[in-house]
């Protein structure tokens, strides 16, 4: 498609993990893989762990059967182009981004996603706390095999599959360049999201992630949920037995997340989201990204 209208994008982050954000309200850009790879190529490209474009509900067929409860739909792209049921950062930084632009007021919101509806109670400034669903903790594991060391996994769905593996240094998870090898590989045949944890203290870990489709990032929000879930269960803590919430503080590289899991199941994360420029793509370079 030709873009010789203007097409703006915005970048913005959550604890580090930084996004291109690309308003498309009526559903009218095709981003092909090759172009969100591109925009997000941090040499040849605007840079980012992904794009998260920012669609009306009603305009995009995926989400239309969302469109009573929320307005906006978060389609979002890992950085290597393919599509993502989920990205809690990326839920946080698409919440402020609608702020910033005045299409939502502060306070609490819906907004849709390919892994459903996701609450939010955004602040006029600071943390933006997204109600995450609930996890799963399928029985299947793997062990993760790296530089000659292996750790068993635990299972952890939010929306999007994790592999939470607890070791005793996070150097022992090497570069992050290529994903880590887990086996047996049947129990996730489309790739993992591979989070190494550590204790820092009580209720409070640190974790270094690789990202399926983007490698090693500066943060992962559903990832972050899927750690303090799996180490609560560690530690025997289960908000649905006891009644009790839990909460975890899950450092990141690119900073702290609060995760809290509520005694219906629901797991919260609090943290920040910052809008931190704004521009327009040049139409030809954009021509030949779509082309």
């Amino acid at each position: 498609m030709s873009t010789a209208a203007r097409i703006d994008f915005l970048k913005g982050h959550g604890t580090e993990n930084d996004f291109v954000i690309v308003p498309d309200p009526d559903g009218l850009l095709e981003l092909t893989p090759a172009a969100v790879a591109r925009i997000c190529d941090r040499r040849a490209g605007i840079g980012g762990d992904g794009v998260l474009r920012v669609v009306r509900s009603a305009a995009h067929p995926e989400a239309r059967a969302m469109a009573d409860e929320a307005d906006w739909f978060m389609d979002y792209r890992n950085g290597d182009g393919s599509i993502a049921e989920m990205c809690g950062n990326g839920v946080r930084v698409f919440a402020r981004y609608l702020l910033h632009a005045g299409l939502v007021e502060a306070g609490d919101l819906t907004l849709a996603t390919r892994a459903g509806l996701r609450r939010v109670h955004l602040d006029k400034t600071g943390d933006v706390t997204v109600a995450m669903g609930r996890a799963e903790l399928p029985d299947e594991g793997v062990v993760v095999t790296l530089d000659g060391r292996s750790w068993p996994a635990r299972n952890v769905n939010m929306g999007n599959p994790h592999a939470v593996a607890f070791v005793d240094d996070l150097g022992h998870a090497g570069t992050l360049y290529e994903a880590p090898p887990f086996s047996p590989a049947a129990v996730y045949p489309e790739g993992v999201n591979i989070e190494f944890v550590v204790d820092r203290g009580p209720r409070h870990v640190a974790m270094r992630v690789h990202e399926r489709g983007s490698g090693e990032t500066r943060s992962c929000g559903t990832g972050a949920c899927a750690v303090a879930v799996a180490t609560a269960r560690r530690d025997g803590a289960d908000p649905a037995r006891s009644g009790t919430p839990v909460t975890y503080t899950v450092d990141v590289l690119g900073g702290s997340l609060s995760i809290t899991e509520l005694p219906d199941g629901t797991v919260e994360m609090t943290g920040p989201a910052v809008i931190v420029a704004d521009g327009t793509f040049d139409p030809d370079w954009l021509d030949s990204a779509l082309a």
